[in-house]
C-alpha cells in the first residue's frame, strides 16, 4: 500500500505545477482506490495537544470501499453501516430512532470528504449538528482531519494505516520463567463495583494461562477472557481472547522482575497492555495506546 502511494505521489508530482491541475479520469480512480481497505489508528497529529489527550479523532479503526463513483462507509463512530455516499454530492439520508443523519460528500484535490448532517428531535440533549471529516493519502499514511459543529473538541488530525503497512515490535529475550511473578489469583473492583479478577497459573511448559472474570453490583457475570502468555521466537507473547473471540496477539517489548510491556500497534485498541507489581505486592494492569492518552487501569491484590 505505502509503496503504491509513493508512486502515486510520483505521478502526481510530474503532472501537477505551483497551481493544481485536475487530474485524468484514469488518475482519479486510481487514487479512489488507495482508500479502499480497513485502516487502523497509528498517531495523533492534532498541533497543541496535551500527551493526556492525544487519540484517534473517530474510531480507532474502520473502513472504506470504493465502488466506481460511490465510498461505502463502516465504523465512523455513528452506528451506520454501509452508508454510500456518492462522489456527486447527493445526500444520502440515514434514519434512526435519535436521529435523522444526512451525508453527503466528494473528492477534489485528492482529497475525500463528507459531511453529517444531524436532525434531532426538540427533547434531544445531544447539540452536535454536523461533522466534516476528510481522508487524504500521504506518504506517512492516510490522513484524517475531523471537526464539528459546535466544536466540541478542535480540528482533530492523525494518521492511519492498514495493519500491513504498520510495523510489529521488536520482541524482548525472556523466558516464560521471567514472568512468573504475575502467578496467582488476583481479585480487583473497579470504580463501578464491579468486581474483576485474573487467575495465572504458574509458568510451565513454555506457557502461562488464565481466565479473567467481572461481575457486576447485582452478582451477574458480565465479561470475561481467556489469556495465555506463550514462548515464541526466543520471547514472550500475550494471547487475549476478550468473550473466547478470535484471539488477539501483543508481543513482550520490555521485561523486569515487576513489570512487563506487551505492545501491537495493528490492534486498534488496545495497542500495550503492561503488568506491574507493586513494593507492596499489588497488581495494576493498563491498557491504551502507545503513545499518550488516558490508559484505563486495573487494580489487585493477590487472593490468598
Amino acid at each position: 500500500m505505502i509503496v503504491r502511494v509513493l508512486m502515486m505521489f510520483a505521478m502526481l508530482m510530474v503532472s501537477c505545477s505551483s497551481t493544481l491541475v485536475v487530474q485524468p479520469q484514469w488518475s482519479t480512480a486510481q487514487e479512489l482506490e488507495t482508500l479502499n481497505g480497513d485502516w487502523i489508528y497509528v498517531e495523533d497529529k492534532t498541533e497543541g495537544r496535551p500527551m493526556e489527550r492525544l487519540g484517534p479523532p473517530m474510531a480507532s479503526s474502520f473502513s472504506l470501499k470504493v465502488e466506481g463513483q460511490t465510498v461505502i462507509l463502516n465504523g465512523h463512530g455513528s452506528g451506520h453501516k454501509d452508508v454510500k455516499i456518492a462522489l456527486d454530492g447527493s445526500v444520502t439520508e440515514v434514519k434512526d430512532s435519535a436521529a435523522t443523519a444526512r451525508y453527503q460528500g466528494a473528492w477534489k484535490d485528492g482529497t475525500f470528504a463528507y459531511d453529517v448532517n444531524f436532525e434531532r428531535a426538540v427533547s434531544s440533549s445531544n447539540s452536535l449538528k454536523t461533522v466534516h471529516r476528510s481522508f487524504r493519502m500521504t506518504p506517512e499514511g492516510l490522513l484524517v482531519t475531523v471537526t464539528t459543529d459546535p466544536p466540541i473538541v478542535p480540528e482533530s488530525i492523525a494518521i492511519y494505516r492498514q495493519a500491513e503497512d504498520i510495523a510489529l515490535p521488536e520482541m524482548a529475550k525472556a523466558t516464560i520463567a521471567d514472568a512468573g511473578w504475575l502467578a496467582g489469583n488476583w481479585v480487583g473492583t473497579r470504580s463501578s463495583g464491579s468486581s474483576i479478577e485474573e487467575r495465572w497459573s504458574p509458568p510451565l511448559g513454555g506457557a502461562m494461562l488464565a481466565t479473567s472474570r467481572t461481575v457486576n453490583t447485582s452478582g451477574q457475570m458480565v465479561a470475561f477472557e481467556y489469556l495465555r502468555i506463550v514462548e515464541r521466537d526466543g520471547g514472550l507473547v500475550y494471547i487475549a481472547q476478550p468473550a473466547g473471540r478470535t484471539p488477539t496477539e501483543f508481543y513482550l517489548t520490555a521485561l523486569s522482575s515487576t513489570r512487563a510491556v506487551f505492545d501491537n500497534p495493528r490492534h486498534d485498541y488496545p495497542k500495550r497492555i503492561v503488568y506491574e507489581l507493586s513494593a507492596e505486592g499489588e497488581l495494576s494492569a493498563t491498557t491504551g495506546y502507545l503513545i499518550g492518552g488516558t490508559p484505563r487501569r486495573f487494580e489487585f491484590k493477590r487472593e490468598e
